[in-house]
């Protein structure tokens, strides 16, 4: 016994030793020669990976914004100050799903045990940005009881309106949409936050709510035992949890469907996200309940929804389609070798990762075989296969809802149901492209002196449709924007619209 627990107190040791030296080095200067290797990395492995990385940027001008960066190193960066650097001109290729990952500071068990039983700050809250503006969306915790509406000027007496201006070159999207950007900014406003100031205990914050001016300190609570157990059984997955998609922290199911008439002749399908999970067994109830109460009229809800599943669209797709189809083209790689640098194992639970060692030589074999030249291109073939029609298609009237922030897969299931005519978009332009995005698998690049991580997609992913070779987003049939004031109302005037134009028809 004593052997075993020498042998557990060197390993505690060992690892608040090894989090001591990893924080260390994110308060170390990298050299300026250094940094610049990185720079030319990256690029290299861009060049090398990414299968149409001048789509929306030349390779003159990309190579100039490279080339620009250097220059302006002119003294040693800690890597989180390089990240501020760099990040951009990886965020000027314009594809949404390519960002460069910062380091994050890491924390002992102790520590994270510590948080974990605590409650956040400024991240409990939803936000909505307008104009240089951030406003509170929703604050169902009552954080500092701040109201929706309520606008935060400064944190920490640092104007808000600089902090926006600082992180706006961090976010992009796809080509030249810019529904995108405001929507993933008051997402991700939090984590650029905490990533330049840390994990604050308590922060000063002046708000504005009308004409009323406040000082409010939001501190960071301890967890209740109540709010604990309660934690524990929302984590307890029922078979309707499963099948909806429920989310223990938002406490809301991912998918969901609701009559919207007495008579069923109006039905919703709010999808928050396409996670592939348990989706086939939900489509399959609930086009069977469709076609049972005769609903007339569908409207697929995809706001804010940033994607997920290729295979769940596709599956989707076939309760809409009128006859057999190829729902995305063959699906475009840099090279035939290309998808062998994938982060393959990373999709490996950790007790099932030696069975991804054993079948790493068959994928291997099959990704070269599959791997087609065609014009001096390389294609996988076939990935996705032509479909049929579900027999219990639906047959009724069907709109979808698309905002800024419906990114990737919802891009793509939204440029198909338009190309095809089988639905009417209601909304706002999508913060995807309507001609399709590059993600799908990745390879991962970690720059050599920085260490910082370069996801790259490998997949060029295209809908089978007519290309709008527009550069933006899947822009709506029928266009209609909510102002602020009806967003912090929580007045949808996009679903509104819809329910009039079908009573209109009724």
């Amino acid at each position: 016994m004593k052997k075993y627990f020498s042998i557990l107190v060197s390993l505690i040791l060992a690892s608040c030793t090894s989090v001591k030296e990893y924080n260390k080095k994110l308060e170390e200067p990298i050299p300026i020669v250094k940094l610049k290797k990185d720079v030319d990395f990256a690029n290299k492995k861009l060049q090398k990976f990414h299968p149409n990385l001048y789509w929306y940027i030349t390779k003159k001008q990309l190579d100039y914004k490279f080339d620009s960066l250097k220059q302006t190193i002119k003294q040693p960066l800690k890597p989180n100050e390089f990240f501020l650097k760099l990040a951009p001109v990886i965020a000027d290729v314009r594809e949404g799903h390519l960002r460069l990952i910062p380091l994050e500071k890491r924390f002992t068990k102790k520590e994270t045990k510590k948080l974990k039983d605590q409650k956040g700050t400024l991240g409990r809250l939803n936000y909505v940005i307008e104009n240089n503006h951030l406003y509170v969306k929703d604050n169902t915790e009552k954080v500092g009881n701040l109201k929706v509406g309520t606008e935060i000027l400064t944190i920490n007496n640092v104007p808000v309106s600089q902090i926006l201006e600082k992180y706006r070159p961090l976010v992009t999207s796809d080509g030249n949409n810019t529904t995108y950007q405001k929507y993933s900014l008051a997402r991700r406003f939090n984590t650029f936050f905490t990533l330049e100031y840390g994990i604050l205990d308590s922060l000063k914050v002046e708000t504005k709510l009308k004409d009323s001016l406040q000082t409010v300190v939001l501190k960071r609570e301890t967890k209740t035992k109540t709010e604990k157990k309660k934690e524990k059984q929302d984590q307890k997955l029922t078979q309707e949890k499963k099948t909806k998609g429920y989310n223990p922290i938002t406490k809301s199911f991912n998918r969901n469907l609701q009559f919207l008439a007495k008579d069923s002749s109006i039905a919703l399908v709010k999808i928050k996200s396409f996670s592939g999970t348990y989706s086939k067994k939900f489509y399959k109830e609930t086009f069977s309940t469709l076609k049972k109460a005769k609903t007339k009229y569908l409207i697929i809800d995809i706001r804010d929804n940033l994607g997920g599943s290729l295979a769940e669209i596709n599956n989707l797709y076939t309760y809409f389609a009128k006859e057999k189809f190829k729902f995305i083209k063959d699906i475009e790689v840099s090279s035939r070798t290309s998808i062998l640098s994938t982060d393959y194992l990373s999709n490996f639970p950790t007790l099932t990762k030696p069975l991804g060692v054993i079948s790493y030589p068959l994928y291997m074999m099959f990704s070269v075989i599959s791997t087609k030249k065609k014009d001096g291109k390389f294609y996988i073939k076939d990935l996705f296969p032509s479909k049929k029609p579900k027999t219990n298609a639906y047959k009724g009237e069907t709109y979808v809802l698309i905002n800024g922030s419906s990114f990737s897969a919802s891009s793509v299931i939204s440029a198909k149901f338009k190309a095809d005519h089988l639905a009417t978009l209601v909304g706002e332009e999508t913060g995807g492209a309507n001609d399709g995005t590059v993600a799908g698998i990745y390879s991962t690049q970690k720059l050599p002196n920085s260490k910082m991580k370069l996801p790259i997609g490998l997949f060029l992913i295209q809908p089978n449709i007519e290309f709008s070779n527009t550069m933006k987003g899947v822009t709506p049939n029928v266009e209609i924007i909510p102002t602020l004031e009806e967003v912090l109302q929580k007045k949808d005037v996009q679903l509104n619209w819809i329910l009039n134009d079908i009573n209109s028809k009724k």
